[in-house]
């Protein structure tokens, strides 16, 4: 069974819904760019559900519509189109060139209640003869209509019917068709009027059950229009970017000072130590457990009490901008800016993804149209741009020194991201695409949503970036108590001590940062060193190898070539930035 449907509407929920698998949900394009798969009921039927690469269209003019376009071509049971009430026509485009395909189809027709609020109301009955196939009128965020959907989904399966396809120019067939089915309606006064009319209900009904449409909140097309205009979009911008800087480390401290540390070094880490001390006779075993790199006092310290915390206030930021639908309009608001480097402003999506993880931040990148935008942004995000496990590390060390540092580290990190992007722009042959962003309405976060979203990409770091770190602490506390590590790290001395000017110990983080990024960081919470080499530490760890994992992902998008050149260049640039400013800070009295 294929679920398939343009970016940004709705496609993940159902998703969700029908296999209950925590795949992420944002109100923006190219989220689904790998193709996820999941299993669950519909009836009596058990199904596995492929969720393709969100496509406006099947012409294949990215890697995303190429895979949709590959998959439709192959036998299913069913595909089930998700299209968007709010732009009917270029969805009733989409179904039409799925249809040949000869598959037995259902329609949701999804943001029913956002097309309801604008005055439309859609003849779901007409639009199903007219296509035929079964179309159901749904919101997905808040659970409407799905039950149906379901239904007419398990009907078919039971019951397989191919549709006919149409023949001739499909865009006017779209246009002819969406011109029978949607009415205009000046005096609608909200969504669940709408979705009445939709549904066949007594307006004279009692009043909607909490969750229901009726609470989904309108779209602002006014605000919508100052947004992307440099004024004051270009001042709103500033605000919402500086709130939410201001956000994510004042939520994450917050947490991290007043619950998880006094917690963990109050009672947790004292009775480990005791209970350790008292089972294990003194020795390697003991010091690898509880060490200077113990692995139950840092395996627990760092990635949960120090960085867990600013991956709950970046990912909880991150929803606020994505369910907003404000990163879209960013992203038209930077489109000149980018445009200096070879960019379009569609890929600030690509780079703030990275900062949540770079995995799927270079994976977003299948969805662009050229192989140089490829390049140009996978390398932004493996050179300078800290995913946020490393962010977390890094606002660990820097922001209880000062806030300002922490400022003029990521003012670092812009600076640099300019110079290789006007680099690679120079020297890579080809020209940038044309901008083609869908923007969604503004809409109100809904507080279940984001929480779904929230646990979601939670659970991703704990199994994909907690538990490694705290396999890699494992690992670094034998080889240090074993001095393994340390007679590694003296063959980096000179550089460290000399050119980084930080203390001889140090050298091992680097040997750590190979395995995690943040691990060139944390262990620098608990040397003593200068507010100096505490930013020059920090500054090698934000430049420093991408983890192995990224290289791995780099070497399939872009091949070994490119995935080994990238990592010379970021401990190039570490070593070479760090090394500077260790320099240059020591003539200054």
């Amino acid at each position: 069974m294929l679920l398939a449907g343009p970016p940004n509407v709705g496609k993940s929920v159902i998703f969700n819904r029908l296999t209950g698998l925590g795949t992420l949900v944002a109100n923006y394009p190219g989220t689904t760019v790998d193709v996820a798969q999941g299993t669950g009921r519909l009836g009596d039927h058990r199904i596995s559900l492929i969720d393709l690469p969100g496509s406006y269209s099947l012409s294949a003019t990215n890697e995303a519509e190429r895979v949709t376009t590959t998959m439709l071509r192959e036998p299913a049971d069913l595909v089930l189109i998700v299209a968007d009430a709010v732009n009917l026509d270029s969805s009733i485009h989409l179904i039409l060139e799925i249809l040949p395909a000869g598959q037995p189809t259902v329609v949701a027709l999804n943001r029913s209640d956002i097309a309801g609020a604008k005055g439309k109301h859609i003849d779901s009955e007409t639009l199903a003869k007219r296509l035929g196939v079964p179309v159901i009128p749904t919101a997905a965020p808040t659970g409407w209509g799905l039950d149906r959907l379901e239904a007419a989904a398990a009907d078919t399966l039971s019951h397989p019917r191919v549709p006919e396809p149409f023949t001739g120019d499909y865009w006017r067939h779209a246009e002819e068709i969406a011109q029978e089915c949607v009415s205009e309606r000046s005096n609608c006064p909200d969504h669940f009027e709408e979705i009445q009319d939709l549904e066949g209900r007594n307006p004279a009904a009692p009043a909607p059950p909490a969750g229901h449409p009726r609470d989904r909140t309108a779209s602002y097309p006014a605000q919508s229009d100052a947004l992307v205009h440099p004024w004051p979009g270009l001042l709103i911008a500033f605000g919402v970017l500086a709130v939410s800087f201001g956000a994510i480390v004042g939520i994450g401290m917050g947490v991290r000072q007043a619950f998880l540390l006094p917690i963990a070094r109050g009672y947790l880490f004292p009775a480990l130590s005791e209970g350790v001390a008292s089972l294990v006779p003194a020795g390697i075993a003991r010091d690898v457990l509880i060490g200077e790199y113990g692995f139950l006092i840092k395996g627990i310290e760092w990635p949960f009490t120090l960085v867990l915390p600013y991956v709950l206030s970046f990912y909880f930021v991150l929803a606020l901008l994505e369910d907003s639908g404000y990163l879209p309009r960013l992203a038209i608001l930077l489109d000149g800016l980018l445009g200096k480097i070879g960019l379009r402003g569609s890929h600030v999506i690509s780079l703030l993804l990275g900062y949540g993880c770079a995995i799927p931040g270079i994976l977003s990148t299948r969805a662009m149209g050229s192989g140089r935008e490829r390049a140009i942004v996978a390398t932004l995000i493996s050179l300078a741009v800290p995913c946020i496990a490393q962010t977390g590390a890094i606002f660990a060390l820097l922001a209880e020194r000062s806030i300002l540092l922490v400022v003029a580290l990521f003012g670092l990190s812009f600076a640099v991201i300019a110079v290789a992007g006007l680099a690679m722009d120079a020297l890579l042959p080809g020209r940038r695409s044309e901008l083609i962003l869908e923007i969604p309405e503004l809409l109100v976060p809904q507080p279940r949503v984001l929480g779904r979203k929230l646990l979601a990409r939670v659970r991703h770091f704990l199994v994909d970036g907690a538990l490694p770190m705290v396999a890699a602490v494992g690992v670094a506390a034998v080889l240090y108590e074993t001095r393994i590590l340390t007679r590694v790290g003296a063959l980096l001395s000179p550089i460290v001590t000399g050119w980084l000017r930080l203390p001889e110990e140090a050298a091992t983080p680097l040997l750590l940062g190979v395995v995690r990024r943040e691990l060139t960081v944390l262990p620098l919470l608990d040397m003593e060193i200068t507010t100096l080499q505490t930013f020059v530490g920090a500054t090698v760890g934000l430049f420093y190898v991408p983890c192995i994992a990224v290289v791995a992902t780099l070497a399939r998008e872009l091949g070994l070539r490119a995935a080994i050149a990238l990592l010379v260049l970021t401990v190039l640039t570490a070593f070479l930035l760090g090394g500077v400013i260790a320099q240059a800070g020591a003539l200054v009295p």
